[in-house]
């Protein structure tokens, strides 16, 4: 059997359907549920259209017989295998298909409840980014309390939306799912004429907010030492190539195993952090600066603040392949409600009080206001939070490239970067080995978190979080929408895309500017 099943590896790539591959997204989304609560990596993660390699040999605990019978070592519980030209678990038959699905289904495992939905979403959107939140309000005021709460909202709308997206009405007028992903909803938009320029549009988005979210750990990793050991004699950029140092292995990564089992200690040693912060904040309330917050913006850096703020809200990118995997979809909505209202409040008073408490000197990682004695700790549990955090994006982008240039059959533009006996060749080691020493020359060459923040935010956040959704919604269900979701969505896709040239624009200035002083010292 088992060897019948290799004979037919070749077809089974091509031959699996959408249906089948959402359901098998559907256990990888609940395995990954603990890499899942590593903040904003994990919704990179999770997605679909990022999964692909591994929703076409993917294996899962009903392997484990198969395994068996073969003598080798079952694949233990949590990892995540992905098959490499007829290396490692092999798929099943596509007759099998079905059969795989509904024992999975069977055994209750791809399925999540809204309350672990919910805790992927709180987790993808309450991650340590929101520590530039404070800054955020240095240079936006009350008007940016207001965009907190405003991006929450239509986040909170756009991602209902977005999965609106995935059904429409069959001949029988019921509403059916047809499709899984953000990238098919993508090609949707743009068939007949270009039936992957949708799709590929949303994965250079992606693979541009991955890697830039890599680079951000690195930033924000030199940046927390140096400010936590201010005497000793090493720069910031030096922190910035240690940390890196340590994060090389990463190009050796076959699976998530690893570094899943530590994401969610990290995530509640964050959740604390957090609460030290605010209690400490809190401890200062008679010295609050209530008259430093202003109605009005700084001009040149509110823009920044935009994309800041709206980088700590995606979550778009893995909701389709989440909403799919719940065990009741009707819930979803409930779920993203409570979600992004609880998002809301803690982010609105984390700022509050952060900025309430330094006021004028409220630094781009608030941590670094804290008082040296506690500051290094503090700082010490954030770098092992980020160094931690790096692998999931950075896997991420390395499994998306990899497919799109050089596993993609036909339309590969280079020669596949994995041998026969599924060992990664030299020159693709060298690829990945590449990627981490371009996150480092990056962090070295503009080793500022908000300006990065927030040209990440204001390019691809904006984008695969406001524009995308409301332009997808309008294309495709344009005929049954009602005037005030016509308006809404015509209003969210023109007040973002102001706000993102907007916030792009000023945070490249600055980001030219950065890079020239570096490159002058």
């Amino acid at each position: 059997m088992a060897t019948l099943i290799r004979s037919k590896i070749s077809n089974v790539a091509t031959s699996v359907s959408n249906k089948s591959q959402a359901k098998v997204s559907g256990m990888f989304a609940r395995m990954g549920f603990q890499a899942a609560t590593d903040e904003e990596a994990v919704g990179f993660v999770h997605c679909d259209d990022l999964d692909y390699e591994h929703r076409q040999g993917l294996q899962m605990d009903i392997l484990k017989s198969e395994g068996s019978e073969e003598g080798g070592e079952p694949p233990l519980e949590g990892d995540i295998h992905y098959q490499r030209d007829g290396t490692g678990p092999l798929p099943p038959s596509a007759s099998k298909d079905q059969g795989v699905c509904s024992e999975l289904s069977s055994q209750g495992k791809p399925k999540i409840t809204a309350w672990e939905a919910g805790w992927n979403v709180t987790n993808a959107i309450q991650g340590m980014f929101v520590l530039g939140l404070p800054y955020a309000i240095l240079h936006g005021g009350y008007l940016g309390l207001f965009l907190i709460i405003f991006a929450a909202v239509v986040c909170c709308y756009t991602g209902k939306i977005l999965i609106a997206c995935l059904y429409e009405e069959n001949e029988d007028g019921e509403i059916v799912r047809v499709r899984d992903s953000y990238v098919d909803i993508a090609n949707a938009c743009c068939t007949p004429r270009f039936p992957t320029l949708g799709g590929r549009i949303v994965n250079v988005a992606q693979i541009i907010e991955l890697v830039m979210t890599c680079i951000l750990y690195v930033v924000v990793s030199g940046n927390l030492m140096y400010n936590s050991f201010p005497n000793l004699p090493v720069s910031q950029k030096s922190w910035s190539i240690i940390a890196t140092a340590v994060l090389l292995p990463c190009a050796f990564l076959k699976n998530l195993k690893a570094v899943s089992k530590f994401s969610l200690l990290c995530t509640l040693a964050h959740f604390v952090i957090n609460i030290l912060v605010i209690a400490y904040c809190l401890s200062r309330a008679r010295d609050w600066a209530w008259d430093k917050v202003k109605f009005y913006i700084d001009v040149k850096k509110f823009p920044i603040s935009i994309g800041i703020i709206v980088f700590s809200y995606t979550s778009q990118i893995f909701l389709p392949s989440l909403e799919g995997n719940m065990q009741n979809p009707k819930e979803f909505h409930c779920m993203m409600n409570w979600t992004h209202i609880a998002a809301c409040i803690l982010k609105g008073l984390f700022a509050l009080v952060a900025y309430l408490t330094w006021a004028d000197d409220t630094k781009e990682v608030i941590t670094d206001n804290l008082p040296s004695t506690i500051r290094a700790v503090v700082n010490i549990f954030l770098v092992a939070k980020a160094l931690l955090s790096y692998p999931l994006p950075f896997f991420a982008a390395v499994e998306v490239l990899e497919r799109s240039l050089f596993q993609d059959g036909n339309r590969a533009f280079f020669p596949n970067c994995y041998g026969g006996d599924g060992r990664l060749k030299s020159w693709g080691l060298t690829l990945r080995c590449s990627l981490v020493v371009f996150t480092l020359l990056m962090a070295i060459y503009v080793p500022h978190f908000a300006l990065l923040m927030g040209l990440t935010g204001s390019l691809t956040g904006a984008g695969l979080c406001f524009l995308l959704p409301s332009l997808f919604h309008l294309k495709l269900l344009w005929r049954k929408l009602l005037w005030h979701h016509v308006f809404f969505d015509v209003a969210i896709f023109v007040i973002g895309g102001i706000c993102s040239v907007s916030g792009f624009i000023h945070s490249l200035e600055g980001l030219i500017e950065a890079f020239r002083i570096n490159s002058e010292d």
